[in-house]
């Protein structure tokens, strides 16, 4: 998410409680994270609700306690908390509260696949899915389609995500779906893959090779890069015979092209230096 000014210090706030929240073992993260959703809905929805939640000349606590009264007895206490706390700071403009609540709901879910020792798996599946979006134009104009309702692309994701993949990401890519909120599918699961990978506080990697890469080439290529950006690196991989034997990497903004064998040698050796 893209905040600033006071929006970016209330965004580091909520990310501090929500934290904090999940750290305790009595907090069920993916209730959380639909809860937080539903959240978000009502606020997107609701311009003028969303107003008063940010209006600068209103007191917090006045604010917070409008929370708990409309919320209390919607969701869980955990979660009306969550949003009384975060509706006590201060906010840019009215639209960075949708867009940090909406946050929070993916890193619950994330958090909830942490802590059920999956979130690598979502990761590679947030990955795939992308992959499998950019390259299937029917596919992408079914879930893109603004005729189409809610409840039908929830269905068509279902019958492609439900056996093969992990509920949270059938979660997550179905709320991205079904209210994109003025985004394209594909940045939007690029920035769900990127949350991913940041729960663990790693970079991600984009790998393309000409042919799969063996084991050892992986964990040297991981290894290499994550020695040069200094953070773990995630490799999420991908062939397209089209790279001619060679390699390339993207990391962020930055490409790295050439053979696997050259960038591996060019690593060691300006890690020497």
């Amino acid at each position: 998410m893209t905040a600033h000014g006071a929006s970016r210090e209330a965004f580091a706030a909520a990310r501090e409680r929500l934290d904090a929240l999940t750290d305790s073992t009595s907090v069920d993260a993916a209730r959380l994270a639909g809860e937080l959703a539903a959240v978000t809905a009502l606020l997107h929805r609701e311009v003028s609700l969303r107003r008063v939640l940010t209006d600068p000349s209103q007191a917090g606590d006045a604010k917070a306690e409008l929370v708990q009264r409309l919320l209390g007895s919607q969701v869980g206490g955990s979660t009306a908390d969550l949003v009384a706390g975060t509706v006590r700071s201060r906010w840019s403009q009215s639209r960075d509260l949708v867009d940090v609540l909406e946050e929070l709901a993916n890193i619950a879910d994330l958090t909830a696949a942490q802590q059920a020792g999956k979130l690598d798996n979502v990761e590679d599946e947030l990955f795939r899915f992308g992959r499998i979006v950019s390259s299937n134009t029917g596919l992408r104009a079914a879930l893109t389609d603004r005729k189409a309702t809610a409840s039908a692309k929830s269905e068509l994701l279902h019958s492609l995500l439900g056996s093969r993949a992990d509920a949270a990401t059938e979660r997550l890519v179905t709320r991205l779906v079904t209210a994109p909120r003025g985004r394209s599918l594909e940045a939007g699961l690029e920035a769900l893959s990127k949350l991913a990978a940041e729960r663990r506080d790693r970079m991600v990697a984009v790998v393309t090779s000409a042919v799969p890469l063996s084991d050892p080439q992986k964990q040297r290529l991981g290894a290499a890069l994550a020695k040069l950006y200094g953070r773990p690196m995630h490799l999420n991989l991908d062939v397209d015979p089209a790279v001619l034997g060679g390699i390339r990497v993207q990391v962020g903004d930055e490409v790295i092209n050439g053979s696997l064998a050259d960038r591996i040698e060019d690593a060691a050796r300006r890690m020497a230096s």
